[in-house]
């Protein structure tokens, strides 16, 4: 996928997370979820600007959990200033690891794939549903993301 139909993804995969924060009564952290979720969708894509393999390293499990322990030891760091550390760290680490799961989940339908547990097996999965590159895949990703999350917001907060 591309850059909006990733955005997409992570939107999708957070949207009940935020709405839950909402309905807690964290409607800002809620929202500090969302940017991080929407902030690091294309992170994977990294690799393309350095000296590896496209869908290599950055496209596997691991990736995704030291991705998201970075996030929350930047949500404590963020979070210390204003005595929330511990709420903006685990909001961002699974903000992080949802919108980077939500990356290899996207990469999986395309016929390209991932290999999700690279380097201790060379084992491939894709879905072969779409190219990467479709633009009609990316905005209905994209649209689809962002209405279930707007949605789980409405339902969170009450409206009809």
């Amino acid at each position: 996928m591309y850059r909006w139909g990733h955005v997409g993804a992570a939107l999708f995969l957070y949207g009940p997370v935020g709405a839950a924060l909402s309905r807690g009564g964290e409607p800002w952290l809620a929202a500090f979820g969302a940017v991080v979720a929407v902030a690091c969708s294309t992170l994977p894509d990294a690799d393309e600007l350095l000296p590896i393999d496209h869908r290599g390293p950055t496209h596997t499990i691991w990736f995704v959990i030291v991705g998201a322990l970075v996030g929350a030891l930047v949500g404590a760091l963020v979070g210390a200033p204003i005595d929330r550390p511990m709420a903006m760290a685990a909001t961002a680490g699974i903000a992080t690891a949802l919108s980077l799961g939500s990356h290899l989940l996207a990469d999986s339908i395309t016929p390209m794939g991932i290999r999700p547990f690279y380097p201790l097996s060379m084992w491939h999965h894709s879905f072969e549903i779409t190219p990467a590159a479709n633009p009609r895949a990316n905005t209905t990703m994209l649209g689809v993301g962002a209405s279930f999350a707007l949605l789980c917001q409405a339902i969170a907060v009450g409206f009809p």
